[in-house]
């Protein structure tokens, strides 16, 4: 928050009279001495006061929100998004109709949780208008005024609650705040797939997302987007094995074995690759062999592939024997192609046809079955023998 990009910026603007501070999330972390990913800033002029300011000092500007008061500014490679102090006019849940305005209590008054309505100046200089940074000490989520009314402007609110609750918080719950959530439950349907899928999987990156998830189903808040929900027993035995966490192998873990994986992708509009991988996480087969040692293993990553094995071994919670090595090895080992194919076959005389690829997933089984030890010309010596006696 104090580097030369930073420092330029600052001075374009107070070269053209116009008040910032930086505001949400990078003071919220900077609070808590936690890592900065993105810079915003909260400023007193309208948008294309903003835009000219910035070009009169030479800063490029991209006008990525007009309408709303987003301006991103670009210095030197990085980028900060401006956004101009803002009352809402007219909400629907949804989306807001806004006006520009001057008043930081007004742009204050607007936002959701106490600890994202803190602001600073440049000098460090904070502002805390709803007593966030005391919240944010007492990991306390907590809405700004009327939690029922914060939650009408934006239903997605709910979800953030419980996200922010798994990033922020500790127990228990604001009870206020959680009341609020459990009563307006209901009109998350309203949401579309990608906004309750984007916060539900930011949840589940959350280093200990486990309370918070378990809170959102109390609330009622899965209800209609996943009503699969099966329980935190698996998330949590999965947290204790992971190295990292994994959001969309995290969702699998409160899932039923059960569950529709093309169904949930579908409602939750999760990408064809994160869906095909959801699915097999939860198959039942091939079932995953801890105890048949590094040749089970080395068998079942060839089949699934070595980060769905890993997936499938982390998820196993009846999984016995020693799965950290069977994980190094999914992490380590890259599985050999077969040796042969099916032109293999067409060269022994054979038409082509369903004969041939029996006899090559024949080959394959043996050559599995060996560990993958057989080279080319013992897999063709196989092949040919499975061709004089099928």
């Amino acid at each position: 928050m104090d580097t030369l990009e930073v420092r330029a910026l600052f001075d374009s603007l107070d070269r053209a009279g116009i008040a910032a501070r930086f505001v949400g999330g990078c003071v919220r972390n900077a609070v808590l001495d936690r890592t900065i990913d993105d810079i915003d800033m909260a400023v007193d002029k309208p948008p294309e006061t903003i835009m000219r300011a910035l070009a009169a000092s030479r800063l490029k500007s991209v006008p990525t929100g007009l309408k709303h008061g987003t301006v991103t500014a670009l210095v030197e490679g990085s980028r900060f998004e401006l956004t101009t102090l803002r009352r809402d006019v007219e909400t629907d849940g949804r989306r807001a109709v806004v006006a520009f305005t001057d008043d930081w209590l007004e742009d204050a008054s607007r936002r959701d949780f106490t600890f994202n309505a803190l602001y600073a100046d440049r000098d460090g200089t904070l502002y805390d208008p709803f007593d966030g940074q005391i919240d944010l000490a007492a990991g306390r989520v907590r809405f700004i005024g009327d939690g029922d009314t914060r939650i009408t402007e934006d239903r997605l609110r709910v979800l953030r609650f419980f996200r922010f609750h798994a990033w922020y918080g500790r127990a228990p719950l604001d009870g206020p705040s959680f009341d609020a959530c459990r009563r307006n439950a209901g009109a998350l349907g309203g949401l579309s797939g990608e906004r309750v899928a984007k916060e539900l999987l930011r949840l589940l990156a959350a280093s200990a997302p486990a309370d918070a998830l378990q809170a959102m189903a109390e609330a009622g808040a899965l209800d209609h987007w996943l009503p699969e929900y099966a329980g935190i027993a698996c998330l949590e035995s999965l947290i204790a094995r992971e190295d990292e966490p994994d959001p969309l192998r995290r969702l699998a873990a409160i899932l039923p074995a059960s569950a529709d994986a093309t169904a949930i992708g579908k409602r939750l509009k999760l990408s064809t690759q994160q869906a095909l991988r959801l699915e097999v996480m939860l198959a039942s087969a091939p079932a995953i062999d801890v105890a048949g040692g590094p040749k089970a293993w080395r068998a079942g990553i060839y089949h699934l592939g070595n980060n769905l094995y890993a997936d499938r071994l982390l998820l196993a919670l009846d999984a016995t024997g020693d799965w950290r090595a069977a994980l190094a090895l999914a992490r380590s080992w890259t599985p050999p192609e077969l040796p042969v194919s099916g032109g293999d076959a067409l060269k022994l005389g054979l038409k082509p046809g369903p004969r041939v690829g029996a006899l090559i997933d024949a080959v394959e089984r043996w050559w599995i079955d060996g560990d993958f030890s057989a080279d080319r010309t013992a897999c063709l010596v196989e092949l040919e023998r499975l061709a004089r006696t099928a």
